[in-house]
């Protein structure tokens, strides 16, 4: 009887999978794919240097207290988010997912100035 209902379950799976949509409509684009592996590459190993960058932007803001607990906290949240932003590049590198092979974070690498200024957001 087991036997059975795993091939009805493996069954019911495949029905299902033939049936679903295509993942990506778009086409891979050689360019945009390896633009999107080396951001990616490069957020994963530089994600780290969110910390002193953010520690020092609150140092100027709001003095060195704030800089080394503050600044301390943020550059830990940044960080984390642009090395987890860089592997999900790596990752999916092939897809262009956002369409048109985007970013994922803003700004696109930890060295590149911020449009508004730093530290504008948590005031």
């Amino acid at each position: 009887m087991k036997p059975l209902a795993a091939m009805e379950g493996w069954l019911a799976a495949l029905i299902l999978l033939a049936g679903a949509p295509q993942v990506s409509a778009d086409p891979m684009e050689a360019g945009g794919a390896v633009a999107k592996l080396t951001r990616g590459a490069v957020n994963t190993v530089t994600g780290w240097v969110e910390v002193p960058k953010r520690m020092h932007e609150t140092t100027q803001l709001d003095g060195a207290m704030a800089g080394f607990t503050w600044g301390l906290l943020r550059g830990l949240g940044y960080g984390f988010i642009r090395t987890a932003a860089g592997l999900y590049e790596l990752v999916t590198f092939p897809f262009p997912a956002p369409p048109g092979y985007q970013p994922v974070i803003q700004p696109e690498y930890v060295f590149t100035e911020e449009p508004d200024g730093p530290a504008q957001e948590y005031e």
